[in-house]
């Protein structure tokens, strides 16, 4: 078998009903003639969306082929015996040109009973923010089902969810159960698990692409829902140069923020996973034993786990979100 080395795909462009230009104007990538573009998916395990290598010896062959030939030494022995052939993480970029749906995601015990998958839990790191740009994550009072359903059928939905201004490098931590969407505005990096499944409470009375009205699932989402009231939503973190700052720790990934105009030697030799870089602002050199490349704003870059050290070299400045599965022994 060919050797792994640092690995990247094509992107995978989604027209929406929401999408805007900004994936062509501000991330430089050219989805063709679609209208617009909503969401890219960069790295994906999603059967029906399985990312294919754009780079190097490998092009051409798909995630799960990956998966089938290479097993641990691209996802890590923890990893692998956890998930087997399904890549268990879906980065995406997204472009909201108007607000998405009002919904929520069913955690992995709900989503294996109904549907045979991962739940989804996710984070957002705000790319770019138009001035006033809002999101909705969470309620804004203490709530049950019975309370929740007393407003949703008297059309008050809206007066009980809570809602964020936003600016860009704010990031937003969305464990499965919590109601939200992103508002006009706003492009984001999104890390979640391996999950496509979405149930849509409300869609602002809007048609489709076809011009129907999208199915919503408000039934489904009962038993979705955490009624929880929560202090804080937004994800605080203190950002450094040249030093990594965690983001955010979960069962499902872990995220660091790398902000470095020096170079930096990434040690991976006591991580038992995979590496996913994803560069939002500068560019940098990527080596990697006798392998490099040279990475930009946009570019979404997976590290097999066989690849212990990894160098990044900026060219000038660079700003990336580095993820993978567990805990990073320093």
């Amino acid at each position: 078998m060919k050797q792994l080395y640092p690995l990247k795909f094509e992107t995978i462009y989604k027209e929406k009903i929401w999408g805007g230009q900004k994936i062509k104007t501000i991330l430089g990538k050219d989805y063709g003639d679609l209208p617009n573009c909503g969401e890219t998916w960069e790295i994906s395990g999603v059967k029906s969306n399985i990312s294919i290598v754009e780079n190097g010896a490998l092009k051409g062959t798909n995630l799960r082929e990956l998966l089938d030939n290479y097993k641990y030494k691209l996802v890590g022995e923890s990893v692998y015996k956890k998930f087997g052939n399904e890549f268990p993480l879906l980065v995406k970029f997204i472009d909201a040109n108007d607000d998405l749906s009002i919904q929520v995601h069913p955690d992995d015990e709900l989503a294996k009973t109904r549907h045979d998958s991962n739940g989804k839990t996710e984070m957002w790191y705000i790319f770019q923010a138009d001035e006033g740009a809002k999101l909705i994550t969470g309620f804004n009072r203490p709530l049950d089902k019975t309370s929740y359903l007393k407003y949703f059928e008297e059309g008050k939905l809206l007066d009980i969810l809570n809602v964020e201004e936003v600016k860009s490098d704010e990031v937003y931590f969305l464990p499965a159960g919590r109601v939200h969407t992103i508002g006009k505005g706003l492009l984001l990096a999104e890390i979640q698990q391996t999950s496509d499944i979405t149930y849509r409470i409300y869609d602002f009375d809007r048609p489709g692409l076809d011009g129907k009205m999208r199915e919503l699932h408000v039934e489904k989402a009962l038993d979705a829902i955490d009624y929880n009231f929560y202090d804080q939503y937004q994800t605080l973190y203190k950002d450094k140069v040249n030093d990594p700052v965690e983001l955010v720790s979960c069962p499902y990934f872990t995220t660091n923020k790398l902000n470095f105009d020096k170079l930096v030697n990434r040690d991976y030799s006591k991580l038992d996973s995979f590496v996913i870089y994803v560069c939002m602002e500068g560019a940098f050199n990527l080596q990697a034993d006798d392998f490099e490349m040279k990475v930009g704003k946009g570019d979404a870059i997976l590290i097999p786990a066989c690849i212990e050290h990894v160098k990044l070299d900026p060219i000038g400045s660079f700003k990336i979100l580095e993820s993978y599965v567990g805990v990073l022994d320093v």
